[in-house]
Formats: C-alpha cells, sequence, structure tokens
C-alpha cells in the first residue's frame, strides 16, 4: 500500500494533506478530514485490536499467523495461541495514514481544497480507507490433535529400512510442524513432550509401542544380570551395555527418560526406574488383547511386571475402564492419551464409549483438558447433564 500511496503521489505532485499526527493531538476540537488520492477499498488492510502483552510481541516482531488454507488462521506468541475473529462494528472508522500538511488533498466530490473553508494552515486528516471492522484475538487452546496425527504417519521403529524414494515421506521437522500446526512454540514443545516425541536426524518422531517395549525388557534384562537397583541404574554402564546390543545411544536415552528420572547418586549419574510409568507400560502390554475378566488380567499383570515393583489399580486411571457384566467385572484398555484434545471432540468421544459416566470414571478423562477463561466446571456445564437421584447418590453426566 506504501507504494501505492507514492506511486499517487508522485503522480499528483503532492504529499498527502495531514495524516495520523493531526488526530493524535486532538482535544476535544474539530478536524478536517478529506478522501486520500490512494483511497479505496485496501482489502490487504485490516486493524488488529491486541492488548499489551500480545502488542510487545507485535512490535517486536514475535509474531506469526499459522494456519492452512482450510483453516482458521490464528496468531501464535512464543508461548500463546489466539484465535482471529472479524468484528463489525456500525461506525465508520476512518484509517489515516502517516503525514504532513504540505499539500491539498481531494474532497469526497473530487474537487481541489484550495481556496476552500479548510486552509492550508489547518489540520486536515487524509482517509485512506473506511473500516467495517477489526480482527480481535482471544486466548485459545493450541490445535495439537495435529501434531499427534502427523507423528503417527511414522513412528521410528527398531532398525527401520528406509527406501530411498520413500526416506523422509510421513516426517516432519520442527519448521514444518510450525507451518502445519496451530500452535505457539511453547505450546508445540510442550506438546511434543507430552507425546514422548524425539528428534531423530532432524525430524522429530514418536517411539513405535513395540520398540519402546524391546527397549524396556532390555534395559530391565540388564538390570538383572549386571545388579543394578531399578531405583539406581548407573547411566555409563546401562548405555555402555546397550549399545553393545545394537541401540543407538540416542533411542536408550529417550526410554530412560520416559520410563524413568535421571538422578545424581555418589558423584554419578543414574535413572531411577519410575513404578507407574513402568508397570502401567506392562498393564498396557496384557490387555493388548481386548477386554479380559479383572482378576485375569491382575494375574497376568502382577505375573509381567518386575521384581521388586508393586501394582495398584490407581495407576491405571484413564488408561482402562471397568464394567460389569452379570457377576463378573471385565477390563478394557481405555487410554486418555489416544482421546482427542478438543473439548467438544473429548466429550463426543467419551460418549460413544459410555452414555453415561460416573464421576470418579470420567474426571481422569477430562482433567488434562485446558481452556484458557474455561474452568474444568464450565466444560461440564457446557457438554453434559448431571443427574442425582439423591443427595448421599453419585452424580450421574450424559451429554447434553
Amino acid at each position: 500500500m506504501d507504494a501505492e500511496m507514492e506511486n499517487a503521489e508522485a503522480q499528483s505532485g503532492t504529499g498527502w494533506y495531514g495524516g495520523a499526527d493531526a488526530v493524535l493531538g486532538l482535544a476535544g476540537a474539530s478536524l478536517s478530514v478529506c478522501y486520500h488520492e490512494a483511497f479505496g477499498p485496501h482489502d490487504e488492510l485490516l486493524l488488529l485490536e491486541a492488548d499489551d502483552e500480545v502488542l510487545s510481541d507485535l512490535l517486536q516482531g514475535r509474531v506469526t499467523v499459522r494456519g492452512c488454507p482450510d483453516e482458521e488462521a490464528v496468531l501464535c506468541t512464543p508461548s500463546a495461541t489466539y484465535a482471529m475473529k472479524f468484528v463489525g462494528t456500525s461506525n465508520s472508522v476512518f484509517m489515516i495514514p502517516p503525514g504532513e500538511p504540505t499539500a491539498p488533498s481531494l474532497r469526497p466530490d473530487g474537487a481541489n481544497m484550495e481556496g476552500n473553508v479548510a486552509s492550508a494552515t489547518d489540520d486536515v486528516a487524509s482517509i485512506v480507507k473506511v473500516a467495517s471492522g477489526s480482527i480481535e484475538l482471544v486466548r485459545t487452546a493450541p490445535r495439537l490433535d495435529k501434531l499427534r496425527k502427523l507423528l503417527n504417519e511414522r513412528p521410528y521403529v527398531l532398525d527401520e529400512d528406509l527406501d530411498s524414494d520413500l526416506q523422509h515421506k510421513g516426517l516432519y521437522t520442527w519448521q514444518d510442524l510450525c507451518e502445519l500446526v496451530q500452535a505457539s512454540d511453547g505450546e508445540m514443545s510442550e506438546g511434543l513432550s507430552s507425546l514422548s516425541a524425539i528428534e531423530i536426524d532432524g525430524f522429530w518422531r514418536t517411539v513405535d509401542v513395540n520398540s519402546a517395549n524391546t527397549i524396556l525388557d532390555m534395559i530391565l534384562h540388564n538390570s538383572v544380570l549386571h545388579d543394578w537397583p531399578l531405583n539406581s541404574v548407573p547411566k555409563n554402564d546401562v548405555l555402555s551395555v546397550m549399545e553393545s546390543d545394537g541401540f543407538t545411544h540416542k533411542i536408550v536415552t529417550h526410554c530412560l527418560n520416559r520410563f524413568g528420572t535421571k538422578v545424581e547418586q555418589e558423584a554419578k549419574s543414574c535413572w531411577s526406574l519410575d513404578e507407574r510409568r513402568v508397570c502401567l507400560q506392562f498393564a498396557r502390554r496384557a490387555l493388548g488383547g481386548g477386554k479380559m475378566k479383572l482378576e485375569n488380567f491382575m494375574d497376568k499383570w502382577e505375573r509381567s511386571i518386575p521384581s521388586g515393583m508393586c501394582k495398584d489399580l490407581q495407576m491405571l486411571e484413564g488408561e482402562v475402564l471397568c464394567e460389569k457384566i452379570g457377576a463378573e467385572t471385565w477390563v478394557h484398555a481405555f487410554s486418555v492419551t489416544d482421546l482427542p484434545l478438543s473439548p467438544a471432540d473429548r466429550f463426543a468421544a467419551l460418549f460413544r464409549e459410555r452414555q453415561k459416566w460416573e464421576w470418579k470414571d470420567l474426571q481422569p478423562y477430562i482433567r488434562d483438558l485446558r481452556v484458557p477463561g474455561v474452568s474444568s466446571e464450565g466444560l461440564l456445564i457446557k457438554y453434559t447433564r448431571k443427574t442425582q437421584p439423591s443427595a448421599d447418590a453419585e452424580p450421574i453426566f450424559t451429554a447434553r
């Protein structure tokens, strides 16, 4: 638009007569306005309303607009995502560029203003566009479902053989993800961490379930073989042994971080395997074949977990569902990590699984939902109906 106005200025031999400075300096007095010679629809110009926090990022060039052509655009700062909503106004909003009162512009009827009521000493604001509204920014949750979908296209598998023609098909760099996923850089990093993703050869990937199980089994096997306590697996020793078995340093380290925590003991680095995370991994394996009787599952789970670790059904909150069939209780896998991240899609998936939910069963599947400006109670009110037959009865939630 600057080039267009400079071109109009060159053709007319004038600058624009007055500008935004004249409006900023206005203190209750009147101000003459006129059309700038470059006046027009200027669809490429939009007004954006931003609070002080976003304004700081805008002025320092730390914002990006993200979204594919078939998606509604969002504005991302380094740490937050904002929906962009156009809000119309019934008032006339004049857009006035910077300028100097050096030469006249045109009246709405096209007549020159020289010799008219406004003299060369008057402040006159030249209008380049009449805006019908502005873009309002509304904080929103990052759209991370797409991130999970992209990473699930091609998980890392042990000893994968990359065909040259398909070497990079289904693989995404950080820059690729930033262009495809509507989330700020900070939220993207958190999303990758929650998905246990790892950067391999410049591409972000999740590790195939069977591959993660194989590495975990080998770590546990070597812990028994070398008499390493599960809460103090020596870093250098385990990496050396695993690499000698053909596992790469990076993948082993990733799995150790996934199933444990790095600690410092007696001036050496160790990993302490987390009982809940390890037991949960074996529970998922035990239920891999489908629905099981509770007692059969508990027996199978007990026999599979490492010696020295203790199972507890509370470890499986948000991972399995129990249901009564006659006099027996059956369990099946139903993991919160496989559910959509958007509240509407999450509740729809939950009510497809069950028409009615007790609070103790529902809560583990919604506690991770985060919507800026909306509480958990607000989400329940929006997406569910609560019924309670009596004051001491457990509340039941159904779809709204």
